[in-house]
């Protein structure tokens, strides 16, 4: 049972109910609220138009207030209808919207001296598509503003609640604002009733019992009043450049900008957001948020059973978008057996979702009369016709194959699978010919658990790793791994502390790293490359180390190193593949208090490049008794991956390999090739650091790439 989840779900309720009593309680008048040029005229609420229910619940906390003249706030409220992050065309690129921004905008908001440590102030992020949904819903207020008959507007995003003494606090911070701003033509022209300091650091200017005046360093905008003339500034400022709470920073100077003291609109805690933040990943890189909250996952379950059927002869597009749903998938097709004529439990054994299945009669007969199966069709709809003919149209569906389809395959199948779209667009999906989805897992016959060489570690629980009823085991292998041309990358150096020109050095960490990797953490020689894990009172981890990874990033190959790990409790020496958005990972681990043992884990998400799935942080591991200790001299590790298969060895012999789905589906997408020497939190995995240990250093002789 996960305790945090349920405790989530009670405060939730209980949220939620005393928002419902609250709400039949009269608030009273907000002699802010009115008409004239003084007062604010009318309320804007940014709503998608799938979010009902948040209409409702913020009408009803709106509806407590009347204006000044015994008018309910409700009547001066207007819903207005938000871009969707969902509808492809509606987030593509306009003049509007500047998606990229910089390392440095962050760190102007929020100076955290880890972020200027961990990365250039050049370097560039990417807005996500929630982000540039929410500013250009943002915009096209301003838009309404800037052109309408109001003096001042409240704007308000659809998940937020008033504080309690939000009617006396609104009131007297807005008379405040309007003597403070008595010699300025038209007063404020914007003012904060809800914010969040960016990590303590905010700078305030001129500040009263009521209001200050930020020089910088205020996030959200879930509530903010905006005049007429601030609307026009806005606009003529643009293109909003980031997310948009970022981008208003910069517009301090150029406008009249107060804030209440302290927010009085907050919000709601029972509201599940499915905004996801650029900078996050790299927040978390820096060691400033460590929680697996960062991850994202599947936007809904379905309830059924999927068949499917693809007719394309050169991607794994159907198979990939209902990967993307959450949605254990195997592809069939005449490589594979289907396991066809035994039965329905047969056919879908661990899987939600099968694609391609060769029907027998049977279970035709079989699939028509379960009400628990439903049918995607592709462009080809003579498939398995006999099924079709004989079951309700409720339970198929056909994906449009017509101009501009793709901005309406997400949205038609699943209003189909009735869960909600994902953001990312439709995928294109994997070459059919690499096998992704297709089941190569055969249940083991205890080999490697019975040798005792190989050692099941716990998984993540994701719906791209096969469940615990699957029985999966590792499997090793005495076969000797083929050994062609490679090319040497070069971890040697004529000048000493300058990074080898195949890599770069990382200055930054990860969620779930006690240490945070700097240039003075690893050096390179003529011969080596050397990382070493020192105590260190800088920054929020209490160790300092070292990490690299390569310049290009690869699609299939080997990849070998020649090194000798660091030995020590709460030490793991790292050589592994991985990449972000979506998060695919290959490793090669080395626990530093079992240094005879090596972990080998994949981690599979899906998607097309930039998808935004990177849900788990066990991955699927187990480790590798050697039968030896790798601390006391090199050998030579490596990684081969190709399509639809995954073997590590060991001084040329293969000591375990995976297929697609054992237990997970083999990664697809280019990835970076990593090194480093860092302490888990957990001491699950390598034990306790002993600070009277350290220093400790992993060395690397040798690395070699076979494309």
């Amino acid at each position: 049972m996960n305790i945090s989840g349920v405790r989530g779900s009670i405060v939730s309720f209980l949220f939620s109910l005393w928002r419902v009593v609250v709400c039949a309680i009269p608030g009273g008048r907000v002699l802010a609220f009115g008409a004239g040029p003084s007062h604010i005229n009318k309320i804007l609420v940014i709503n998608l138009d799938r979010q009902q229910r948040r209409w409702a619940r913020v009408t009803r906390e709106i509806s407590r207030f009347k204006t000044r003249e015994g008018v309910s706030l409700a009547l001066i409220t207007e819903r207005f209808s938000a871009v969707d992050a969902r509808d492809g065309r509606a987030v593509a690129a306009t003049l509007d919207v500047d998606p990229i921004y910089y390392m440095r905008d962050q760190v102007f908001v929020q100076p955290d001296p880890r972020l200027s440590q961990s990365f250039g102030s050049d370097e560039p992020v990417r807005m996500t598509k929630q982000e540039v949904a929410v500013a250009r819903s943002h915009i096209e207020v301003w838009k309404s503003v800037a052109a309408g008959a109001e003096d001042y507007v409240l704007v308000l995003e659809d998940d937020v609640w008033f504080k309690p003494g939000a009617r006396r606090k609104l009131q007297r911070g807005w008379a405040a604002a309007l003597y403070r701003m008595r010699d300025a033509e038209g007063g404020a022209e914007l003012l904060y009733f809800s914010f969040d300091d960016a990590g303590g650091t905010a700078c305030r200017l001129e500040s009263c019992e009521h209001l200050f005046r930020p020089l910088r360093g205020l996030w959200f905008l879930s509530g903010y009043v905006l005049s007429r003339t601030g609307a026009r500034k806005l606009l003529r400022a643009m293109p909003v450049v980031g997310p948009v709470d970022l981008w208003m920073n910069y517009r301090y100077a150029e406008l009249r900008v107060l804030a209440l003291a302290s927010p009085v609109v907050l919000q709601r805690r029972d509201v599940d957001s499915d905004n996801l933040y650029s900078i996050l990943p790299f927040l978390a890189r820096a060691g400033i948020v460590d929680s697996e909250s960062i991850s994202t996952r599947p936007t809904g379950k379905v309830s059924k059973l999927v068949l499917a059927w693809d007719r394309s002869a050169e991607r794994d597009s159907i198979a990939m978008a209902l990967s993307m749903l959450g949605l254990r998938v195997k592809v069939c097709d005449s490589n594979f057996e289907t396991d066809a004529s035994r039965g329905l439990d047969d056919l879908f054994g661990d899987f939600d979702a099968v694609v391609n299945a060769q029907l027998s009669d049977e279970l035709i007969g079989a699939v028509i009369v379960s009400q628990d199966i439903l049918l995607v069709f592709d462009s080809d709809g003579a498939t398995c016709q006999i099924v079709a003919d004989h079951i309700p149209a409720s339970r198929i569906h056909v994906l449009s194959q017509s101009n501009g389809a793709r901005d309406r395959q997400w949205r038609e199948l699943c209003k189909f699978l009735e869960i909600p779209e994902p953001a990312e667009p439709f995928p294109v999906g994997s070459p059919k010919a690499w096998g992704i989805f297709r089941n190569g897992f055969v249940a083991s016959s205890g080999n490697g658990g019975e040798c005792g060489r190989l050692r099941r570690l716990v998984m993540d629980d994701s719906p791209w790793i096969l469940p615990e009823r699957s029985g999966w085991t590792p499997r090793s292998s005495n076969g000797e791994s083929a050994i062609l041309h490679v090319r040497n990358l070069s971890v040697g150096v004529d000048e000493p502390s300058r990074c080898p020109p195949d890599f770069r050095d990382l200055t930054e960490t990860f969620p779930g790293n006690l240490a945070s990797f700097s240039k003075e953490g690893i050096i390179h020689r003529s011969d080596c490359t050397l990382i070493t894990l020192t105590k260190s009172g800088e920054g929020s981890g209490r160790y300092r180390s070292g990490a690299m990874s390569s310049v290009r990033n690869y699609l299939h190959g080997r990849f070998e190193v020649e090194l000798k790990p660091a030995r020590g409790a709460g030490l793991v020496t790292g050589f592994f593949l991985h990449r972000h958005s979506p998060r695919q990972e290959i490793d090669i681990e080395f626990p530093g208090d079992c240094t005879h043992e090596m972990m080998v884990n994949v981690f599979f998400n899906p998607g097309d490049e930039l998808s935004s799935l990177d849900f788990g942080y066990r991955g699927s591991p187990c480790r590798i008794d050697l039968g030896f200790d790798a601390a006391l001299d090199f050998h030579v590790y490596a990684i081969e991956w190709r399509p639809g298969l995954i073997t590590w060895s060991v001084d040329g012999v293969v000591v375990h390999e995976r297929v697609s789905w054992d237990p997970t589906p083999i990664p697809h997408l280019e990835m970076a090739l990593h090194a480093n020497l860092w302490a888990p939190r957990s001491e699950e995995l390598a034990g306790r650091v002993c600070p009277s240990s350290l220093p400790a250093s992993a060395v690397i002789r040798r690395v070699r790439v076979l494309p």
